[in-house]
Order: C-alpha cells, then structure tokens, then sequence
C-alpha cells in the first residue's frame, strides 16, 4: 500500500483535500502541504487540527515550495517520503510537479488542464496540448498520473463512465451541467481563482457536437433548465476541460458543457473584456509600471476563500445523458447536490471548493489501496467508476439519480 501525500496549493479546494487526508490518514499516512504562502499552509493545519480532523494520530507539514520549480518539488517530494501528490496549485504548474512525479516515482493527481500563462483557449482537444505528450513517460517510469480529478472534470467523468457501463447499450448526448444557486453575499467574485475563472470565458467556447470540435462565443448559446433541488435555472454552453477526454475516450457525437451565470456575473464580465481588463498580454502605465491587467483585476477581487463563511445555498452539478438502451430511447440525469454551509461547518471551505476538493481525496485513497494505482496516464472516464463513486459518497459527495423509475440516490455497495 503507497502512503504519504504531499498536497501542492494552499487555497480553498486545499482546505477541503487537507481535511479530508486527515479524515483518512490511517490510509493515507503522513500529510504535508506545501505552497509559495506558508502562512496559509499553517493556517489550513491549524483548522485541521481545531475542528480535530486526524482519524489516527499522525504527522502534518506544512512547506515553502515554488511548484514551478521541478527540482525543488523533487526534493521535496523525496524529503517527506511521499508517494503520492495532489496537486491542487494553479493550473500554471501541472507540467513542473507532474515532471517531478515522473522522475522521482511519486503518484499524481490534478484537477484541471494545465494552462500556458501567455496563452489563452488552446485549439483542442486541450489535453492533448500537454498532459497527453507525457503519457507515454508515465507509462515507462510506471507512474499512475490522474488526470482531472477534482468534480468537474472528475466526477462528471465518472459518470459519464457508469452510464455506458450500466444504462446505455448507446449514448448520443452528454450535457454536462454545473449549476452553483448559492448566495455569497458580495457584490461579485469568483469561486474559485480569478484568474482562472477569467481565463476559462474569454476565449473560444469548444464543444463537442456531431463528432467534431465546434466554435461559439461565450454566452452565445443559452438553455434553461429544470433541475433537482435548486429548480430552474439558466446556464450558457461553454468550453470545459472533460470535453477534450471524453471526446476522445467514449463513443458520443455530442458532448456540451453548461454553466449557470447570473445576469450581475455578465454584465460585470463584459465590462471588464471589453475594457481589456481581462486581458493576459502585460501594458504600461502612465508611470511606466508594467502590469498584467488580468493580475490587477484578480488582486481587486476577493479571495474565493474568504467567501465561505457567508455562503448559503446549494449546487447542483451532473450528467443528463441521452442514448439507447435494449432498443428504446432513453435519459437520464447523474448529479451530485451539495450545501455551502454544511462545507463549511464541516471543513471550513463552500461548497464549490468541497465539491472539488474530495474527489481528488477519493482518487489518492484508491491509488494507496491499488484500485487505481494502474501505473500510467489516465483520465477518470478510463478507470473503474464504482469505486470511486462509492467512496464519495463515503466522503460526503453522494451520487443521485433521476429517471425513468425517479429520483433517488444510487447505492455502490
């Protein structure tokens, strides 16, 4: 059994994979957690320990670490005796700490594309840009890289993986629709890093439609939609990371993506594009100061994990799935509903970052077991579905299900 875990990153989704560790160290083992900002690492230690996290008595580290620094992340790695990391840092830095997974024998787990600062909305399948050029690296050093483990991508994967293997004998459509009908209480900001919030609405939206890559402009396409627990709701097609795996992994000719936006998230996300505020490409201001304006905005903006204290409300995030079945046509709707202020009471994060959070947890503890420690590159759709989702839901993410036969919550067991 593989113990050990460095967690790289130190913000609220790190929180949520902090707690979790600690809730399952007697699989686990010794947690260390690293980031550029200590002090958030000993902070996210310090509420590990106040709301008495550790199942078993054990170790917890915190570290100073540059993850673009491959070789520092390689010692590191080797200093703390970890086996696996889970990299919850930027998406800036997937390269460098999957380069030191590879080289030093460690396990790795991310939860989203890495992105190229200086770029924005690569041509797809995005995966293929870079993870996909190191798989077969993983395969010849024997390392199992997971990739897009958090819940979207991640999760919804999983789903998409169960509804070939056990409700569709053929699937024609996935729309995979993340709905957040939470209330922050602030004027605006995002839930998770600004800066790659931003970055993920600006450019291209790519989906997946008559099995080809197909182009909008964001907010082109709207679709309302009646979901469980949080009602009615509108969101509008975009680009998303498990478009560019399951694309290439399961056999659907349309795969869309969808989001909910508030009217106020627009109107201040077009201001700011069109002002250029949004923008990556460094200018200069009248003083001579160079400044990336994107950075500027998400300096102005709050910490997406200051919001959690105030947060109510729910999300709802799944699979409506489209297909055949012994002949007849068929849909169903795979979902998870999640509560801000349960995450909160119980980790100390909202509920996007809890949703985000566990699944790479679940991941790393089936890694340690050998259920998915398959010693190459893979996306979550490519792995065994039921373990994972069983776990979850022993973790807190419980998958349900509405149908044919209504809405109830799938047992794994």
């Amino acid at each position: 059994m593989k113990k050990n875990v460095l967690i790289i990153g130190a913000g609220g989704v790190a929180q949520v994979v902090a707690h979790k560790c600690a809730e399952n160290n007697d699989v686990l083992g010794d947690i260390n957690l690293a980031s550029r900002t200590v002090a958030k690492c000993d902070a996210i230690r310090a509420s590990v320990h106040e709301k008495k996290s550790m199942k078993t008595p054990g170790f917890f580290g915190v570290h100073g670490l540059d993850a673009l620094d491959i070789e520092a992340t390689k010692a590191l790695i080797r200093r703390t005796s970890s086996s696996i990391v889970i990299n919850v840092g930027s998406a800036f830095v997937n390269m460098s700490v999957l380069a030191a997974c590879i080289d030093t024998g460690a396990s790795y787990i991310d939860t989203a594309i890495h992105e190229d600062p200086l770029k924005i909305c690569e041509p797809p399948p995005w995966y293929g840009n870079y993870e996909w050029k190191r798989r077969e690296a993983c395969e010849a050093a024997g390392i199992t890289a997971i990739l897009g483990a958090g819940f979207d991508p991640g999760v919804v994967n999983a789903y998409a993986a169960l509804a070939r293997d056990e409700y569709f004998d053929s699937m024609d459509s996935i729309d995979i629709i993340d709905v957040n009908a939470g209330d922050h209480g602030r004027y605006f900001a995002t839930n998770f890093d600004p800066e790659i919030n931003f970055r993920e609405f600006t450019g291209v939206v790519w989906s997946w439609q008559n099995r080809r890559w197909t182009s909008n402009r964001m907010f082109e396409i709207r679709r309302d939609w009646d979901l469980p627990v949080v009602g009615n709701r509108t969101t509008y097609m975009t680009g998303h990371d498990e478009i560019h795996s399951l694309s290439r992994n399961l056999d659907v000719p349309d795969i869309r993506f969808w989001m909910g936006f508030g009217e106020r998230y627009i109107t201040v996300f077009t201001v700011l594009k069109n002002l250029g505020l949004l923008s990556e490409q460094p200018v200069k201001t009248a003083e001579g100061l160079e400044v990336v304006p994107l950075k500027v905005v998400k300096a102005v903006l709050p910490d997406p994990s200051s919001l959690a204290p105030d947060y109510t409300g729910k999300t709802c995030i799944g699979d409506l799935i489209k297909g055949r079945k012994d002949g007849a046509g068929r849909e169903v709707f795979i979902y998870n509903v999640a509560d801000h202020r349960e995450a909160y009471q119980e980790v100390g994060s909202q509920g996007i970052s809890y949703t985000a959070g566990v699944p790479p947890v679940a991941a790393a503890m089936l890694i340690a077991q050998g259920t998915w420690d398959v010693g190459k590159m893979a996306n979550v759709e490519e792995l065994p579905p039921r373990p994972f989702l069983d776990l979850l839901g022993k973790l807190g993410l419980t998958t349900r299900i509405r149908d044919e036969q209504g809405d109830r919550q799938l047992s794994f067991s």
